[in-house]
């Protein structure tokens, strides 16, 4: 398997990313295409031992950075490593592309101008993989690629969330439920109510409405909503991780004996980080487009990288593209 890595992606690029090929590439075996400046590239795989390992380096001239507008660079930077990545992906030179880079750039890219989308895919969707009680891993779909859907968008959303959960994530016969304030059909939106009925006529392993609660607790496997309720859900949920972890450590530091209860049980802490540690899943696919894509955060380290690239190598051996078309085929216009 060839799986190329957007080298420029990174907040501090092109450090973690070379760092997470390196580390993929010792522990999947696969080879690692790593795409960027070479005069870049270069000295930091010379920082590791790199011997024996499937490590190619594909120049690309430009990079796009996090402040590029995504409807601009997707015509004037042609070269970017995001553009070369794809297009490695497109001509089968690679099986799939992972970057750390601008999502809206990655999305315009992938969509408009190299992979475009699977043949009867209205929307591509932008996911987000979950671990939540019980180390249970959920799928959550769209989280910010539309603001604006239609019922028969999120119908689409439903099927390549639960042919992911399926065939990367190695769920068996996934729930598919929709993201609303409250699990009666008689609440949320005019979109979640047509949603519902055609989401309930089709074939999916639907069980309606779900609150964040509980998809928290896992009595779902694949959650759909719009990309603006996505988006919010989402950035909620990492601020809520973020803000507790500092006010437990703030605590732990107000007086001695809680410090001396909180070394007690570092262990416990870190199991728990563990848990809800995003780079332990590393990134989560652009849902749509034809080839495999696994995008992931900016600030990403070097564990992210190597846990994105896994995330890719499961969907490639899933045959999640593959399986998406075919499933689309059954499914109403």
């Amino acid at each position: 398997m060839r799986i190329a890595l957007d080298a420029m992606g990174s907040d501090i690029c092109p450090v973690p990313d070379v760092e997470g090929a390196i580390l993929a590439a010792r522990e999947y075996g696969e080879t690692i295409l790593i795409v960027g400046d070479e005069k870049l590239i270069k000295p930091e795989i010379a920082k590791y031992d790199s011997t024996g390992l499937k490590i190619e380096i594909v120049h690309a001239a430009e990079a796009i950075s996090m402040d590029d507008k995504p409807g601009v660079v997707g015509k004037s930077k042609p070269n970017s490593s995001m553009h070369v990545g794809m297009n490695l992906v497109k001509s089968k030179d690679a099986d799939a592309f992972v970057t750390a880079g601008n999502t809206g750039a990655a999305m315009t890219i992938a969509t408009l101008f190299t992979l475009r989308r699977i043949e009867k895919v209205k929307r591509p969707a932008l996911s987000s993989i979950i671990r939540v009680m019980n180390g249970r891993t959920i799928i959550m779909l769209d989280i910010g690629a539309n603001t604006d859907s239609k019922p028969e968008w999120l119908l689409q959303f439903a099927l390549m969330g639960q042919i992911y959960a399926q065939k990367a994530l190695g769920l068996q016969n996934p729930k598919v439920a929709l993201l609303s304030n409250g699990e009666e059909e008689t609440k949320g939106s005019q979109l979640i109510h047509d949603a519902t009925e055609i989401i309930r006529a089709s074939k999916l392993n639907f069980i309606g409405n779900i609150e964040p609660r509980d998809m928290l607790e896992g009595n779902a496997d694949v959650i759909v909503s719009d990309g603006f309720v996505g988006n919010i859900a989402i950035k909620t949920l990492e601020a809520m991780g973020s803000t507790l972890f500092k006010l437990i450590r703030s605590e732990i530091k107000s007086d001695p004996i809680a410090t001396v209860g909180g070394l007690l049980a570092q262990r416990a802490f870190r199991r728990v980080y563990k848990q809800v540690d995003p780079f332990e899943i590393g990134g989560a696919p652009l849902l749509g487009v034809d080839g495999v894509v696994i995008i992931g955060h900016g600030r990403s380290n070097a564990k992210a990288i190597k846990n994105a690239i896994g995330q890719a190598r499961m969907a490639v051996k899933g045959e999640v593209i593959q399986s998406i078309s075919k499933g689309l085929k059954d499914f109403p216009e």
